[in-house]
Order: C-alpha cells, then structure tokens, then sequence
C-alpha cells in the first residue's frame, strides 16, 4: 500500500496535480464503477463478471493507463464466459443458507448449529468471490482463481475481515436508501483491489 500511495502521489506531481485532487479524483472513479458494477449486474448471474471488469478499471486508473466505459464492456463480456457460472453457484449458495435459515425458525433440532456454519460459509464465499474478481485478467479460470482467492481469504484475516466490512456498509447502504448502495459497489471492488495488492507486497 505504501509503494501505491508513493506512485500515486510521484504521478499527481508529474501531471501537475495535488495529492488531495488524485485522491479525489479515484474516491469519484469508484463511485462510477459502482454504478457501471450495478447495471452489469442486472441480470443476475453476471456479477462476478461485472466486479471483475470494475476491479480491472480501477487498477487501470490506479496504474494511470487510462480506460473507461468501452473497455470495462470488453472485460465484462470476456469475465462472463466462466463468470455466469460462478454468479449461479452464489446464488445456490444463497439459497442453501436461506433453507438453513428457515430450519433455524421452524426450530428443527441443531438448526441453530447448521444455519450459523452456513452463514459462515457464504461470509467467505462471498470474500473470496471478491478477491478473485479483483486479480481477475482475460482468458482466466474462474475455477483457479476461486481456488486460490479461497486459500487467500484464510490465510489472510485482516484483508478478509476488511471485505466483510465493506459488504456490511452496502448492505446497511441498500437498507437505509437503496440507491446509495450502487456507487458504494465500487468502493467495495476497490477495497478488494487494495487487499489483494496488500497482499501482494507483504
């Protein structure tokens, strides 16, 4: 994070910017790329796709390479071939915790027990979904990089508590105004870039 702060700032004097302006600048970008996030993931099964084309625009912008809307479209269709998959399978998931959640309430016998183990579970598929978005890049397996996002997000806490943080503030977002949860998306795939990038450099 310190190397990224350093470029970022080592950039914003080149251009002639203050540090406050590029920092600015990104916190805006994020807020866009929630919004482009929201709309490609309308149709349900598309947003691991869509998280992964807002992760690789922002670490385009963080890298200063430059990029927009036509080329987050082209990262989406390309993170869809595989990507649709993975949406179904957390949706599966989904729905496997809210029967879980209905055995809690009926009162079955070690409901409790079950629904809590799979509340956890789909906290870390959710976390791992994440992260795998944020190193996604074109041609690869959504299987590998679930794979090894899964390992990630045990072998690093911190960046993983950090996620679920941010999915809680979408989440109490969406309950209080709904439409402020959209922009917030895109912090939410920023932090995700920003964890893998700690990561990274550790």
């Amino acid at each position: 994070m310190t190397q990224t702060r350093t470029k970022t700032r080592t950039a914003a004097a080149a251009r002639g910017e203050s540090a406050f302006a590029e920092r600015f600048a990104l916190f805006a970008e994020c807020l866009l790329t929630g919004v482009w996030i929201a709309v490609a993931s309308l149709p349900v099964v598309t947003y691991p796709a869509a998280f992964a084309a807002g992760s690789r625009h922002l670490r385009r912008r963080t890298a200063h390479l430059g990029g927009g809307w036509r080329e987050f479209v082209a990262d989406y269709r390309s993170a869809l071939r595989g990507g649709w998959i993975a949406g179904l399978g957390g949706w599966a998931a989904a729905l496997a915790v809210w029967v879980d959640v209905q055995a809690v309430r009926a009162g079955i016998p070690g409901g409790p027990v079950v629904g809590a183990v799979g509340l956890f579970a789909l906290i870390g598929l959710v976390v791992a979904g994440l992260r795998a978005a944020a190193v996604w890049e074109p041609g690869a397996s959504w299987r590998e990089l679930l794979g090894a996002a899964g390992r990630r997000t045990v072998l690093d806490p911190a960046g993983s508590f950090l996620l679920v943080g941010g999915v809680v503030v979408v989440a109490c977002s969406a309950w209080f105004v709904l439409p402020l949860a959209v922009p917030v998306l895109g912090a939410v795939a920023a932090a995700a870039v920003a964890v893998e990038e700690r990561g990274r450099h550790r």
